[in-house]
């Protein structure tokens, strides 16, 4: 399961994985994430991913997961924030971010509102996470 929210007034595309997500709705994740960081065109953009509950993906969700990356940089993400529980997942999360470039701005958080004040507020509010 996933859900996509579009924070306009903050430039934020906030989005929820749950659970182990099969390669076709994972497709069907990237091409909605893409749209909403599209309509925030011409802002700086800022994403934050609750993974707390998704299950390690498969290789080939993994690679959508870095195309979904590669459009972010060169769609004007400046910040990305997520929640994470899963150590596997941080592990396949980390591979992919330093690989895509996005690890250069990407913090990991375990609260919610301390991952949305770092995205409203920057490097001021990092306090609750980890690099």
């Amino acid at each position: 399961m996933h859900q996509i929210q579009v924070d306009t007034t903050n430039a934020i595309v906030e989005f929820v994985l749950d659970g182990y997500i099969r390669p076709e709705e994972m497709r069907k994740v990237v091409n909605e994430l893409k749209a909403a960081t599209a309509s925030l065109a011409g802002r700086e953009v800022r994403i934050k991913a609750d993974l707390r509950t998704f299950k390690p993906a498969s290789p080939e969700a993994v690679e959508m997961i870095r195309d979904a990356q590669e459009f972010f940089l060169r769609s004007g993400v400046r910040r990305v924030a997520e929640l994470v529980e899963s150590q596997i997942v941080a592990l396949q999360l980390n591979r992919v971010a330093r690989e895509t470039g996005i690890d250069k701005f990407l913090r990991r958080f375990w609260e919610d509102a301390a991952a949305r004040n770092w995205l409203i507020h920057g490097e001021a509010a990092e306090q609750g996470s980890t690099p």
